[in-house]
Protein backbone atom coordinates (compact mmCIF):
# COMPACT_ATOMS: atom_id res chain seq x y z
CA UNK A 1 0.00 0.00 0.00
CA UNK A 2 2.87 2.36 0.75
CA UNK A 3 4.36 1.72 -2.69
CA UNK A 4 1.02 2.56 -4.30
CA UNK A 5 0.79 5.86 -2.45
CA UNK A 6 4.40 6.84 -3.18
CA UNK A 7 3.96 6.12 -6.89
CA UNK A 8 0.69 8.03 -6.95
CA UNK A 9 2.25 11.05 -5.25
CA UNK A 10 5.24 10.95 -7.61
CA UNK A 11 2.96 10.81 -10.65
CA UNK A 12 1.00 13.80 -9.38
CA UNK A 13 4.12 15.90 -8.72
CA UNK A 14 5.67 15.05 -12.09
CA UNK A 15 2.37 15.79 -13.82
CA UNK A 16 2.05 19.19 -12.20
CA UNK A 17 5.65 20.13 -13.00
CA UNK A 18 5.30 18.85 -16.57
CA UNK A 19 2.10 20.78 -17.16
CA UNK A 20 3.30 24.07 -15.63
CA UNK A 21 6.96 24.29 -16.65
CA UNK A 22 7.71 25.36 -20.19
CA UNK A 23 9.53 22.71 -22.21
CA UNK A 24 9.06 19.87 -19.72
CA UNK A 25 6.23 18.08 -21.48
CA UNK A 26 8.15 14.82 -21.21
CA UNK A 27 7.60 14.91 -17.43
CA UNK A 28 3.86 14.97 -18.04
CA UNK A 29 4.18 11.92 -20.31
CA UNK A 30 6.26 10.11 -17.68
CA UNK A 31 3.67 11.01 -15.02
CA UNK A 32 0.83 9.59 -17.13
CA UNK A 33 2.78 6.36 -17.75
CA UNK A 34 3.60 6.08 -14.04
CA UNK A 35 -0.05 6.64 -13.12
CA UNK A 36 -1.20 3.89 -15.50
CA UNK A 37 1.46 1.52 -14.11
CA UNK A 38 0.34 2.39 -10.59
CA UNK A 39 -3.29 1.61 -11.36
CA UNK A 40 -2.28 -1.66 -13.00
CA UNK A 41 -0.23 -2.60 -9.93
CA UNK A 42 -3.12 -1.79 -7.61
CA UNK A 43 -5.56 -3.76 -9.76
CA UNK A 44 -3.36 -6.82 -9.86
CA UNK A 45 -2.71 -6.63 -6.13
CA UNK A 46 -6.42 -6.39 -5.32
CA UNK A 47 -7.29 -9.23 -7.67
CA UNK A 48 -4.52 -11.50 -6.37
CA UNK A 49 -5.19 -10.80 -2.71
CA UNK A 50 -8.94 -11.48 -2.88
CA UNK A 51 -8.61 -15.29 -2.84
CA UNK A 52 -6.04 -15.60 -0.07
CA UNK A 53 -8.12 -14.64 2.94
CA UNK A 54 -8.70 -17.52 5.35
CA UNK A 55 -12.18 -18.16 6.64
CA UNK A 56 -12.60 -17.91 10.38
Amino acid sequence: MVLFLILLLTAMVLGIIGAVADGLLYLLVIAIALFVADLTYAGLRLRRGAGRHALR
